[in-house]
């Protein structure tokens, strides 16, 4: 199979999808491997190191996209990569479609096989792809909210834990699976006071035995999130539907329970967000106030921290990469169930129930397809 890795153009992305140990091994399997010149630049590998284990390095991504049966991103493709997928071409990456429906529609018209990180899903319920990078969006989110809570950045001058004979913040996290839990270790590992609220009970009572004494527990309802939002400095939001939209779990009117610079940082954004008034930024542009509160909407967090999100990333994607080249799309999805749930598009058609829902599509089996 030709593998092609083109460079990502999303403002201010940084990672790969490849490294060049993968690039390695697919080469050594007789597979062709096409990087974009620079892709890895941003993450700390140069093309000689692709070449050097057997990648071919071109200048264009133009050439990646037209020569390459399976496309591997990191991003969701921009407007501008829609008209370069061909029918019948893989591309697997970060899509999660059920925020974008232009980004479905471009995709199911260009005939092309979307293959999402996002919902592939192991019969336990858990999202192996997903994992990492919300393992590093919940302790960045944390980090983040701890810079915008200094006066010089628009927050409220709070330091996270406090000092002695001063109260420390107060962290609420919406959501306690792998960013909520991940948020909350690092938020208690600053000595701040921390609230983790799920409607799991089993998943509370989980948190409520590993977690520090700093953190507490709390069933999530309407009525105990506006509670919570009193005095909350920092808002973190860490629900997740998989490959649905994010419920609204915070709305415009609630904002005025919180206290003027407050921050909210949602790592739900780009599934549409938990919180109502929160919506797509970049790492260059990545605040802005309403009614008193911050804003922190980046929806490629771990993009600030590329080296690190590329090889958690890439450990985990590279075995699915590895089974889709050596067998084929089909086979692959087919003797690999938890991977074929990650197909959300395939030849015009949504594949995706969730995502079929969220815009009013047809569902298609994909059993039908392959």
């Amino acid at each position: 199979m030709i593998v092609g890795v083109p460079k990502e153009i999303k403002a201010n992305e940084n990672r790969v999808a490849l490294v060049p140990a993968g690039a390695e091994t697919l080469s050594s399997r007789g597979h062709t491997v096409l990087v974009e010149s620079g892709a890895g630049d941003g993450s700390g590998f140069s093309d000689g190191a692709y070449e050097r284990v057997g990648a071919r390095v071109v200048d264009a991504a133009a050439a990646v996209w037209s020569e390459a049966e399976m496309i591997l991103k990191v991003k969701e493709p921009v407007p501008e990569e829609h008209e370069r997928i061909r029918e019948d071409q893989v591309v697997f990456t970060y899509f999660h479609f059920a925020a974008d429906e232009g980004l479905t529609r471009g995709l199911m018209e260009s005939g092309g096989v979307a293959i999402a990180y996002e919902t592939v899903q192991l019969p336990d319920g858990e999202l192996p792809l997903l994992t990492p990078m919300s393992e590093v969006a919940g302790r960045m989110a944390v980090q983040e909210g701890a810079k915008y809570l200094e006066k010089s950045s628009g927050g409220n001058g709070i330091l996270l834990g406090g000092v002695p004979g001063v109260l420390p913040a107060k962290v609420v996290i919406l959501g306690g699976g792998v960013v909520g839990s991940n948020a909350a270790r690092i938020a208690a590992g600053f000595g701040a006071h921390v609230t983790i609220l799920d409607v799991n009970l089993e998943r509370l009572r989980y948190l409520a035995d590993v977690m520090p004494a700093n953190v507490d527990t709390l069933f999530s309802n309407r009525h105990t999130i506006l509670e919570q939002l009193e005095g909350a400095d920092l808002l973190v939001g860490a629900v997740l539907v998989p490959g649905a939209k994010a419920p609204s779990l915070v709305r415009r009117e609630d904002l005025k329970r919180m206290k003027d610079g407050s921050v909210i940082v949602d790592v739900a954004v780009d599934q549409g967000g938990c919180v109502e008034t929160v919506h797509p930024t970049t790492h260059s542009d990545p605040v802005y106030v309403i009614d008193g509160v911050v804003h922190y909407g980046v929806s490629n967090m771990p993009g600030a921290v590329p080296r690190t999100s590329t090889l958690a990333l890439t450990n985990a994607t590279f075995p699915y990469v590895l089974e889709l080249a050596d067998n084929g799309w089909r086979t692959a999805c087919r003797e690999n169930p938890p991977l074929a749930l990650g197909v959300n598009v395939a030849y015009g058609q949504c594949t995706y129930a969730a995502v079929a829902e969220a815009f009013g599509l047809e569902h298609s089996s994909l059993e039908d397809i392959i």
